[in-house]
């Protein structure tokens, strides 16, 4: 094949492959019988497969039967029935600053979507600020903002080793010791990959550091309900932090609903003023035309149809017990295998974490064992999806995961 005659993109790297999706992409290509996929944070029924929620079913069809419903756009800002239920069940039904109308919100293209909108955002109205995110945290945040033009993206101590518990007083230490006004990206609930979550009381002593040092709080939903079963429950930190500041919190709607591929989320900005929240709203209308023009209609009208409808909502809230529920008994029945096998150390901490995920302890040696010995697909960090385990392939999981303590 003969060369063309001008080449612009020759010199152009090869970019590494994201390491969640290598992860899968193995896992689909690994022909074990036993093989487990516990790498991707994607909710599976008790049979390991996909589950679509009883009451999106019931939703896709009230849409797709609505003979008012067109294909036309949406506005840039999305579907209002939806940022503004999206806003509610985030702040609250009761929450002042809605009722005061400080908040300003916009559809995004996810949680992904949502935080990066928020970065460019923030890069342009916070520009030279200090980015911090935990250590460790969601892979994506380090680069969102990166790529957003942020210079400086530090760590701020979360996790402690040893305890597999919060670092409280190293977090506190490192928001502390930041300079003012530096943008501080927490996990409002369900910590990934920790699963380690503040109690109402760390929050509060979060929140007044981060008011003394005039920080900027970014919250990171992604499982709101999923989390603890219970939405008002895993709204808290953020309710309360609303209370006290100004703040951004972008939502998912992929993990609470099952929506993973309509890419269906909200930024929501709590203001001063309603003159503020209007400002922002214009500047992140604004940023959002140049970078999609407008978002998609679908799966936000599910969202809207089921959080709109009292009967409809009530029906999700018990499929989000479902869900949780399923991933707690993993959690008790992983924890229980471990015990009786007698596998070194203290494993109390699966229970203790909440959420998806569990940062099981497990070294990047052992994680990698885990795969190359047993086709059990996770991240090299320890880090398990809990959803990806079953009553059926839980104790081959715990065997494995004891052998490799042991001999790893």
């Amino acid at each position: 094949m003969a060369a063309l005659p001008t080449q612009h993109f020759a010199e152009i790297p090869l970019a590494p492959q994201d390491s969640i999706f290598a992860i899968t992409a193995g896992f689909k290509a690994d022909t074990d019988a036993k093989k487990i996929n516990v790498g991707v944070g994607a909710y599976r029924d008790d049979d390991a497969k996909p589950w679509v929620l009883p009451v999106v079913k019931k939703a896709e069809h009230i849409v797709v039967n609505d003979a008012t419903l067109d294909h036309e756009y949406l506005p840039i800002e999305g579907l209002k029935s939806f940022t503004d239920a999206a806003a509610r069940l985030i702040l609250g039904a009761d929450s002042p600053a809605i009722a005061e109308g400080r908040v300003a919100s916009v559809q995004t293209i996810s949680g992904t979507g949502a935080v990066r909108l928020g970065a460019d955002f923030l890069a342009r109205f916070r520009k030279g600020a200090k980015v911090l995110i935990s250590n460790p945290t969601w892979a994506n945040h380090r680069a969102i903002f990166a790529d957003a033009g942020f210079a400086e993206v530090a760590d701020y101590a979360y996790y402690h080793t040893e305890t597999r518990g919060l670092d409280l007083e190293g977090m506190l230490r490192d928001l502390r010791a930041a300079p003012e006004g530096s943008i501080v990206v927490l996990h409002a609930c369900a910590h990934n990959p920790t699963g380690v979550d503040p109690t109402p009381a760390q929050w509060a002593t979060i929140a007044d550091v981060m008011a003394a040092k005039r920080h900027v709080a970014f919250f990171d939903c992604a499982y709101q309900g999923f989390a603890s079963g219970d939405v008002d429950r895993d709204a808290q930190a953020v309710r309360f932090f609303a209370t006290k500041m100004e703040l951004l919190v972008a939502q998912s709607f992929a993990k609470n609903f099952g929506l993973y591929n309509e890419r269906c989320g909200n930024l929501s900005v709590v203001a001063a003023s309603p003159a503020v929240a209007g400002a922002v709203r214009s500047q992140m209308a604004k940023l959002q035309r140049a970078a999609i023009s407008n978002p998609p209609a679908f799966g936000a009208r599910i969202v809207s149809t089921v959080l709109n409808n009292p009967d409809l909502y009530a029906e999700w809230l018990g499929n989000l017990r479902t869900m949780s529920g399923r991933i707690q008994a993993m959690r008790t029945q992983l924890f229980d295998a471990l015990q009786k096998l007698g596998t070194p150390g203290s494993w109390q901490h699966i229970l203790d974490q909440i959420g998806m995920f569990s940062f099981t302890g497990l070294t990047v040696a052992q994680s990698q064992a885990m795969r190359t010995k047993f086709h059990i697909y996770m991240t090299d960090n320890g880090r398990i999806s809990m959803a990806g385990l079953t009553t059926k392939n839980v104790q081959y999981f715990a065997e494995s995961m004891d052998w490799v303590v042991r001999n790893v």
